[in-house]
C-alpha cells in the first residue's frame, strides 16, 4: 500500500537529515513510514502510491479554500511569466498590504516577510527596540517558529519529539525568555511583578494550535491585554494559524481582543512561503527604513506569493459565507466524533473553534500544555494509523490542531466520522 513511500523515505534519509525537511513529517511520534505526497486537489491528498486521503492538515493551515483552488492557480500561472522575484518594490505589495489592513483590525502598517518564523522573530525584535527592554513572556506549548528565543518550552515539533532543551540556544537567550502555562493569568501577573520594567512583549497564539487546539479561557486574553496596558508591554498575537482562518479579521475579530502587533504566515500566500507582521503605526514606524530596528529580506513581497495570497484573501473577503460554512462543517464533524466516542466509552475531549479542531484522549479538560501532554497520546498514535488506513490524513502528532478546508463535503465528513466509528468498534487496548 505504501511501497513507493517507503522507497522514497529510504532514499531521502541518504541526503536529508531524518529524511524530511521539517521534523513532524517524519512520523517519529506516531511511528511508521511517512507518506510522500504526489499532488493534491480540493479536500484530497494523493500519495506516491496513488492512495487518496481526506486532508485535515491542509499544509498546517493555509489551504483554507482547499488545494489547487482554481482562481489562485490561474493567478499564479499568469504572474509567473513576469518573473519570480525582483528584489524591488511592486504595486502588488501595496495592494496586498491594503487588503490585509482592510480585513484585520488594529493594523496601520504591514511588513511582508518570507515565513511565520521570520514574522514572529521580527515582531519580537521590534517590540524590544520599541520598549528598550529585553525580556518577553511566552506560553508553554505555544510555537512561534524556530528562532532561538521561541524554542524554550515550545509546542509543535519540539513537543512532539519531547525536546526539553534545544542545543544551540544560549543561556542568555533562555534567561530573557519567561514562560507561563497557557490560560494561567496569575502566573503572568507574577512574572510581570517579578520583572517589572524589564518585559518588552507577551507573545501568544490567541487560539493555540501547536499542542492540539487549545482555547483561551474566559477572561484570559482580556487579562493579558490589561497587564500589557498597565506595564507598557507590547501584546503580540501570533496569528500564523488563526489569521484569516477563524474569521476575516482572525482571532482579534473572533474574540474581540486588540493586539499591538500581529504576525501572519503562509495563509497570506495561499500556501506559498510568505509571512507578515503588522500593527500600530507608533510601533511599526520603528522598523527600518523609518526607524533603527533592522529587518530585511530579498524575497519579501515576491510577486508569486503576493498574487497567490491576494487572490485567496480577496476571495475570503468577498465571500463571508465561507466562514459560516467552515464553522458549520467543523460543528458537524465535532458532533459526529462526539457521538462515536461516547459510544466507545473512551475518555476524550474535543476542542474546536472556527475551522480548527483536535481530539485529546483524556478524562480531564485540556486547556494547556501539561493537560495535553497528560492525555493518552499512545492511543492517539493508534487512532492516527487507524484513520490513515481508511483514507483520513490527520496531523501525525497529538500536539497539532486539525484544519478543515472549505472544499470538504458532507460526504467527506461522514466518511471521517464513519472511519472513527470503525476504528473504535475494532479497537483493542
Amino acid at each position: 500500500m505504501y511501497n513507493k513511500s517507503k522507497e522514497l523515505f529510504e532514499r531521502a534519509q541518504k541526503s536529508i537529515p531524518g529524511g524530511v525537511n521539517s521534523p513532524v513529517r517524519a512520523f517519529k511520534s506516531v511511528g511508521g513510514t511517512p507518506i510522500f505526497i504526489e499532488k493534491a486537489k480540493g479536500a484530497y491528498l494523493y500519495d506516491a502510491d496513488s492512495n487518496r486521503y481526506i486532508d485535515y492538515i491542509n499544509s498546517w493551515g493555509p489551504m483554507l479554500l482547499g488545494h489547487a483552488y482554481e482562481t489562485v492557480v490561474k493567478a499564479i500561472q499568469e504572474k509567473v511569466t513576469g518573473s519570480t522575484s525582483f528584489g524591488a518594490p511592486t504595486e502588488l505589495e501595496i495592494e496586498m498590504a491594503e487588503l490585509i489592513k482592510s480585513m484585520a483590525p488594529n493594523i496601520d502598517l504591514v511588513r511582508m516577510v518570507s515565513s511565520g518564523t521570520e514574522a514572529c522573530m521580527s515582531a519580537l525584535r521590534l517590540a524590544r527596540g520599541y520598549t528598550g527592554r529585553n525580556k518577553f513572556i511566552k506560553f508553554e506549548g505555544c510555537y512561534h517558529g524556530h528562532a532561538d528565543a521561541f524554542l524554550v518550552k515550545a509546542g509543535s515539533g519540539v513537543a512532539t519529539f519531547n525536546i526539553q532543551t534545544v542545543p544551540g540556544i544560549t543561556g542568555g537567550v533562555s534567561a530573557d525568555t519567561l514562560t507561563a502555562p497557557y490560560n494561567d493569568l496569575h502566573a503572568v501577573q507574577q512574572l510581570a511583578i517579578a520583572h517589572k520594567g524589564e518585559i518588552a512583549a507577551i507573545i501568544i497564539e490567541p487560539v493555540a494550535g501547536n499542542m492540539g487546539c487549545i482555547l483561551p479561557e474566559a477572561g484570559f486574553l482580556e487579562g493579558l491585554r490589561t497587564i500589557c496596558d498597565t506595564e507598557g508591554i507590547v501584546l503580540i498575537f501570533d496569528e500564523v494559524m488563526t489569521g484569516f482562518r477563524l474569521a476575516a479579521g482572525g482571532a482579534q475579530e473572533k474574540l474581540g481582543i486588540n493586539a499591538d502587533l500581529v504576525t501572519f504566515g503562509k495563509v497570506i500566500g495561499g500556501g506559498m512561503p510568505v509571512g507578515a507582521f503588522g500593527g500600530k503605526k507608533e510601533i511599526m514606524q520603528h522598523i527600518a527604513p523609518l526607524g533603527n530596528v533592522y529587518q530585511a529580506g530579498t524575497l519579501s513581497g515576491n510577486p508569486i506569493a503576493m498574487i497567490a495570497g491576494y487572490t485567496m484573501l480577496k476571495t475570503l473577503k468577498d465571500n463571508p459565507s465561507i466562514y459560516k460554512e467552515l464553522d458549520e462543517k467543523t460543528a458537524y464533524l465535532s458532533k459526529g466524533l462526539n457521538e462515536v466516542l461516547q459510544k466507545s466509552s473512551t475518555p476524550y475531549v474535543i476542542n474546536n473553534m472556527g475551522s480548527m479542531i483536535s481530539v485529546h484522549f483524556s478524562d480531564k479538560p485540556v486547556n494547556n500544555f501539561a493537560s495535553a501532554a497528560a492525555a493518552n497520546n499512545a492511543l492517539f498514535n493508534q487512532f492516527f494509523h487507524g484513520m490513515l488506513k481508511q483514507g483520513i490524513y490527520l496531523p501525525p502528532s497529538a500536539f497539532e490542531s486539525w484544519f478543515l478546508s472549505y472544499a470538504l463535503t458532507k460526504e467527506d465528513l461522514d466518511k471521517t466520522i464513519d472511519a472513527a466509528d470503525s476504528f473504535f468498534r475494532h479497537f483493542k487496548s
